[in-house]
């Protein structure tokens, strides 16, 4: 899929998992562990800003990562590498993406405005 422009909302993403997390304390921080979910901040490339986020913890050890505002161009065999504060807690690889925006909007859109063939259904014509 090559989008036409490079903001694009298929290059948008708010949702991405990753592998088993290497945490640099060895151990997901305590709050991780305890809530199963944890605010904080992440990035995938080198220099990029940081970028708010929710982390669940999943049995295996891997996360899913929301994210506050979808980031482009996100890509399954990136490293997602996770802050807080100054501190990096440690990274995975991103494996799975959730949907595009676009795909989402795309869905958004289906929903609000019902297609003719289910109108017809729902009022026969008279």
């Amino acid at each position: 899929f090559k989008a036409p422009s490079t903001d694009h909302p298929a290059l948008f993403r708010d949702l991405l998992r990753t592998n088993r997390v290497h945490w640099i304390a060895e151990e997901p921080p305590a709050e991780l562990v305890r809530e199963k979910m944890m605010e904080c901040h992440f990035r995938f490339r080198h220099q990029m800003a940081l970028v708010p986020c929710v982390l669940t913890l999943n049995q295996d050890g891997s996360v899913w990562v929301t994210l506050v505002k979808p980031a482009r161009a996100i890509t399954p065999g990136q490293f997602a590498v996770f802050y807080k504060g100054d501190e990096c807690l440690g990274s995975g690889k991103i494996l799975r993406l959730g949907p595009s925006v676009y795909t989402l909007q795309q869905g958004k859109n289906r929903e609000e405005s019902p297609k003719k063939e289910e109108i017809d259904k729902i009022e026969p014509a008279t």
